[in-house]
């Protein structure tokens, strides 16, 4: 039953819709500078360490195939367990889990800058990645549970908008501290910010749940994953020098399909998955899933080759090759508030047929 007298933000109103809770403009606000600020801290950390590589791969005399797994190990846990940050969340309240993500990214910056080899070092980003997929997709449901939806695309653009200026000022903010100080200094910066994104957090986030979730986490999916992504990754990192018949190869990419097959095969058996495949039986979702893979898979190697190209062949300064990437991220935040309203004006549903809106319903 619902306290007439509660807040509108207040967790049993939250509890009993779905939908948006209906904040006060005040609370919206710092609903937006607490996404944003922790955001900030998990995409400005995933490019200022592009620009930091060569000089990090020098200082711990480690090769191209090792200093590729400092962002192979941050993406790889991103990426395995964003959907099981987002079902958590849903499940045990998006700030609090939001909470905690913001708290492991900040411990395992500290251990980044303190790591006195590159193995701590990938081991420290591993567990920065397992940081940022909890915070990163409770930041957009704490966004959507806050904002009515007439408001929720504008909100949602503005997120993205300073995490891409986020994005834009990292490599050459990394790029200066490389310079004039440490590359371990990089991390370090990454609790100054937490610290008040946490405060603002139990401060003034209300919390939120969705009461429909399915019961349970897909922890089992989540592992499938890592070890199905980490095996071809590692497999695909060793092939230049290993060779495509080397055992270890062969051995790594055919573990990690293995596991691949098998996460596809549990995600269609499991009660509660973490990627419902329901979803990919519409031609628009996974149309959209493809572009973006092509995109980001482009994006991402221009991001990790270009510095060592400026800096080792062409004698850029670390400062100088990240400001090489301005450009690009600053029209992609410029553009990217526009684009959050243009959404509140066109609905994904119109592009998809009656049977597409229905299997998107079912998954």
């Amino acid at each position: 039953m619902i306290n007439p007298r509660a807040r509108p933000c207040d967790e049993q109103v939250i509890r009993s819709a779905r939908g948006a809770a209906d904040c006060t403009a005040r609370q919206r606000r710092w609903v937006l500078v607490a996404t944003i600020l922790a955001s900030v801290i998990a995409y400005i950390d995933g490019s200022v360490v592009n620009v930091a590589l060569p000089v990090i791969s020098k200082d711990l005399a480690t090769s191209l195939a090792v200093i590729q797994w400092v962002i192979n190990a941050y993406t790889l846990c991103l990426a395995a367990f964003l959907l099981v940050g987002g079902a958590a969340g849903d499940q045990l309240g998006r700030r609090r889990v939001f909470v905690i993500g913001i708290a492991i990214f900040a411990i395992a910056s500290v251990w980044c800058g303190l790591s006195p080899n590159v193995t701590q070092l990938i081991i420290a980003r591993a567990i920065q990645g397992i940081g940022a997929a909890l915070l990163i997709p409770c930041s957009l449901a704490i966004i959507g549970a806050s904002f009515p939806e007439a408001e929720r695309g504008i909100a949602i653009g503005t997120w993205a908008g300073f995490s891409a200026i986020a994005a834009a000022i990292g490599p050459l903010l990394g790029g200066w501290i490389v310079d004039h100080f440490t590359w371990q200094a990089i991390f370090l910066i990454n609790p100054f910010l937490a610290g008040p994104a946490i405060w603002i957090a139990w401060r003034h986030l209300p919390e939120s749940y969705d009461p429909e979730a399915p019961p349970g986490i897909d922890w089992l999916g989540a592992l499938l994953a890592f070890g199905g992504l980490g095996g071809v990754a590692f497999g695909l990192i060793a092939l230049p020098d290993r060779g495509a018949w080397d055992v270890s190869v062969l051995v790594s990419l055919a573990v990690g399909l293995l596991f691949l097959l098998a996460f596809v095969w549990h995600e269609g058996r499991t009660r509660s998955p973490m990627m419902p495949l329901g979803l990919f039986r519409s031609p628009t979702f996974s149309g959209i899933n493809v572009l973006t893979l092509l995109l980001y898979s482009a994006l991402d190697g221009a991001f990790f080759l270009l510095p060592f190209d400026l800096i080792q062949v062409h004698g850029y300064s670390a400062t100088l090759a990240g400001a090489v990437f301005l450009p690009f991220t600053i029209i992609m935040g410029v553009l990217s508030r526009w684009s959050g309203g243009l959404l509140d004006r066109v609905h994904f549903g119109d592009f998809l047929d009656v049977d597409d809106q229905a299997r998107l319903h079912r998954a």
